[in-house]
């Protein structure tokens, strides 16, 4: 019996339009939990390098729980675990978003953190010399500088976040894996069809790449 393996490239170019249904779900659940983790990168960024001790510690917690455990078993916990606590179930969808947005939310605090930090303390004190309060100083001198040398970083943690979408399959979501292993179920063609979506994945992340190094010329071009 002849057990040679031969890739089907019609078997992998013919699984593209069942993949295809998968890439809104992908955007839709990287791209909304990032816009949360966002605002909440910013929140506790700012906690992380507040004078209070009181109101650091609970950013640092939040920082050191949401990095140090994987967001699978985040997402799992949101999807299995927040009904049992909350008495309703929470769809598939709306978990997906939340892991996204808890775990980049405590990437992104330390980006800001990072960012704001590695301003020159000169500029705060010129603002201030100039009649701004604290709270006008850091909006209009320090916040715009610090945010364009953010701007790689919060590229990184999206191309992440959209990797990370990859594992919410086993919670359901329609997402591009979701949509290949249904495929493969019925074709058994399993080589073929990853490969398809590991392309996909690559061709968003690539795209993805290329217009933050745009976002990145002309805020430096800005500076």
């Amino acid at each position: 019996m002849d057990s040679t393996f031969q890739f089907d490239w019609g078997a992998a170019f013919g699984s593209i339009p069942h993949l295809l249904p998968g890439i809104p779900w992908t955007l839709l659940i990287s791209f909304g939990g990032l816009a949360f983790g966002f605002f909440i990168g910013i929140f506790f960024g700012l906690l992380r390098i507040s004078p209070i001790r009181w109101l650091r510690w609970p950013a640092i917690l939040y920082i050191e729980v949401f990095r140090g455990t994987p967001i699978l078993v985040q997402v799992l916990f949101i999807f299995y675990g927040l009904p049992q606590l909350l008495g309703s179930p929470i769809n598939a969808l709306t978990a997906g978003i939340a892991a996204i947005a808890v775990n980049s939310g405590a990437y992104i605090s330390e980006i800001v953190r990072g960012g704001v930090q590695s301003m020159e303390r000169g500029q705060r004190e010129a603002s201030l010399s100039l009649g701004l309060s604290r709270t006008q100083a850091f909006r209009y001198v320090i916040w715009p500088q610090a945010f364009r040398r953010m701007i790689p970083s919060l590229g990184n943690q999206g191309i992440i976040s959209i990797k990370d979408t990859s594992l919410f399959s086993v919670i359901g979501v329609g997402e591009l894996v979701r949509q290949g292993q249904i495929y493969i179920a019925t074709t058994f063609t399993a080589m073929e069809v990853y490969l398809m979506v590991a392309m996909l994945y690559l061709i968003i992340t690539w795209s993805l790449s290329i217009l933050l190094r745009q976002l990145e010329r002309r805020g430096l071009a800005g500076q």
